[in-house]
């Protein structure tokens, strides 16, 4: 199974991510894209900002995509990528893909990875609205 995982400090290239992903063997592709929305909570967001202890985050990244290789082992192809640094409404923060001949292994793999990724990566969400800012951990 080829792999990419990277941290970006530039916005993600989602037609490139999916062009890296195509693979003559795979019958599918699921990609996850989580974008910064204007609100949280009933509060308007204007920006994020992303932070990461980034020798970590890529370990974790790595073992997630070992575990599912593991799990899925009809995968060809696996993606992760995520954004740090500012910003803005509508940007891409994270960008998942995953190849393999059939689509349940696609759809499993992406939502493990997104949850997964949520749960133990070190990587840390500052949001800013009109009337203040706060942290969220990478740890709910």
């Amino acid at each position: 199974m080829k792999t990419q995982i990277e941290l970006y400090h530039r916005p993600i290239d989602v037609g490139a991510c999916y062009s890296w992903t195509l693979d003559a063997a795979s019958g599918g592709i699921n990609i996850f894209s989580g974008i910064v929305r204007d609100n949280t909570k009933g509060r308007k967001t204007l920006r994020l900002e992303y932070e990461a202890y980034e020798p970590m985050a890529l370990a974790e990244m790595g073992k997630i995509a070992r575990t599912c290789a593991e799990k899925w082992p009809d995968m060809n192809a696996l993606l992760i990528h995520h954004r740090l640094g500012s910003l803005q409404i509508g940007e891409a923060a994270v960008l998942i893909a995953v190849a393999a001949p059939h689509r349940l292994t696609t759809f499993d793999a992406c939502r493990f990875i997104i949850d997964t990724l949520k749960q133990t990566v070190p990587i840390w969400k500052k949001e800013f609205f009109e009337d203040g800012e706060s942290w969220v951990s990478a740890f709910p």
